[in-house]
């Protein structure tokens, strides 16, 4: 397993980890992405430790708390082998303040965690989401007492917007304050966004990335291709309404990249998709999910071996999309947008 430095931190954390959003199905949203019991769940994190893959990544809100249950029955005795990453900020009840950053829901938030994980700190919290009604300072001092507390270990994001990650690093270096060493984002070779302003903010402030949904939302599997769409019944299929957009002749152009760059290296699409995001920059993990041990070991395939710059530049190419303002403008001035400095505190 390749192993990198989480951002600009001391923490060592594998190239992949596991998701666990599959675990519980509790209800009609994660039964899609799948219903691993605890016993299903210890088989997995055992394959996952004997292919070097020791992070798992939860959050309160997958099915209700319950995926971070059955990840703590799994995880029981094999604490010292493992990283826990988990979320919080979505609403997790009805209260006035079930929901945000703020030190009130916080607070309970992580307690919250710790009791259905079974264990006596977190190693990597993150905001589930941006919450524009809290003020940065109450959140980053909230979080600072946390690690001060011994309650969790170090700080994270999650789809934020460029301004706020940068406003919370800069309220945190004012004030000595815990700062957030990693950036749990959507990345793909079916939508690159993450690579106008969140990529370049990570390259100078040292916050590494965590990549979810690696595969596009299902449509990056190679299951989907010119007059074979998502079949009923599949995550891919079932999401379509709700995730990413995307334009469909792109889509089948990667597909064929990605089928062509797969038969060059004997690797299967998936793990194609994968090996591109471990080599962009920034990128310190990606999470993998599975529902069987089967998918798990064709994702764990994505390490151990690397794709040639022409190989690269060929899913460069395919996946490219137009940028917006002021994105476009600035990519007609490389010479003042080319940024090379810090690369070594995020990979």
């Amino acid at each position: 397993m390749e192993i990198r430095r989480l951002g600009r931190s001391g923490l060592r954390v594998p190239a992949l980890s596991f998701g666990t959003a599959t675990f519980g199905g509790g209800n009609d949203f994660f039964k899609a992405w799948g219903t691993t019991d605890a016993g299903g769940a210890s088989r997995l994190i055992d394959t996952c430790l004997d292919n070097g893959v020791s992070l798992f990544d939860s959050a309160d809100v997958y099915s209700d708390g319950l995926a971070e249950t059955i990840l703590g029955e799994a995880i029981r005795g094999k604490r010292q082998r493992v990283l826990i990453s988990t979320k919080a900020t979505f609403p997790k009840g009805d209260g006035l303040n079930d929901y945000g950053s703020s030190r009130q829901h916080l607070v309970p938030a992580v307690d919250g965690a710790l009791k259905r994980l079974g264990i006596d700190h977190i190693d990597i919290f993150q905001l589930h989401g941006q919450d524009h009604n809290t003020p940065v300072e109450e959140t980053m001092h909230t979080l600072d007492q946390l690690v001060r507390d011994g309650k969790i270990r170090y700080i994270g994001c999650s789809n934020f917007s460029g301004w706020h990650l940068m406003k919370s690093l800069a309220v945190s270096e004012n004030r000595g304050l815990a700062r957030y060493v990693v950036h749990q984002a959507y990345y793909s070779l079916l939508n690159r966004e993450y690579e106008w302003e969140l990529m370049p903010l990570g390259l100078d402030q040292g916050v590494g990335a965590m990549v979810w949904s690696p595969l596009g939302w299902g449509k990056l599997t190679g299951k989907i291709r010119r007059g074979q769409p998502a079949k009923a019944g599949t995550r891919a299929h079932s999401i379509a309404e709700t995730g990413p957009k995307f334009d469909e002749e792109r889509l089948y152009r990667v597909v064929d990249a990605l089928d062509a760059v797969a038969k060059e290296t004997g690797k299967s699409v998936p793990q194609v998709a994968l090996r591109w995001l471990l080599q962009r920059d920034t990128v310190a993990n990606v999470i993998v999910g599975a529902r069987n041990e089967e998918q798990l070991l064709e994702n764990i395939g994505a390490v151990g071996w690397s794709l040639s710059p022409e190989q690269k530049a060929s899913l460069d190419d395919a996946s490219l999309t137009p940028a917006a303002y002021p994105y476009w403008h600035q990519h007609d001035f490389p010479m003042l947008n080319e940024v090379t400095s810090r690369r070594a505190d995020c990979t």
